[in-house]
């Protein structure tokens, strides 16, 4: 009996360690810390001059309708007029918190293309507008 004790022991420790194990191997692969790709774009998505997005500029007081988009799936190289592939979130221009939720500069000018190492789900998700929404 005591031998069949122990190999039961040993044999809830080895499936044990083999959940857990797989456990760990799921965080490390887990993509909540994603490179993103940022875009100065209109409301629809469309790359604009990124002097647009620069927050040191002065439109005279109006409401500006251009964002800084954001995601993961967007590559450096898109050039000013093309529409940025679905999926990808937004915040406005001159909102500070998200800028450096993102690790971007508070303010100032933000190129085109701009590639961020591992931003995506610390926190700049979550404070950035859905694509559907109109404002930010």
């Amino acid at each position: 009996m005591n031998r069949r004790m122990a190999s039961r022991s040993v044999s809830l420790t080895s499936t044990f360690l083999l959940l857990a194990a797989g456990g760990a191997a799921a965080c490390d692969n887990d993509d909540d810390y994603q490179d993103a790709g940022f875009y100065c774009a209109d409301a629809n998505g469309v790359v604009v001059d990124e002097d647009y997005c620069d927050d040191d500029r002065s439109y005279g007081g109006s409401v500006v309708p251009f964002f800084i988009w954001y995601s993961a799936a967007y590559t450096p190289g898109y050039p000013v007029g093309y529409r940025l592939p679905a999926g990808g979130n937004k915040f406005a221009y001159n909102d500070r918190a998200a800028r450096q939720s993102f690790g971007l500069p508070a303010t100032g000018k933000i190129g085109n293309g701009t590639i961020k190492t591992s931003v995506v789900g610390k926190g700049g998700a979550a404070k950035g507008s859905s694509s559907s929404k109109s404002g930010g």
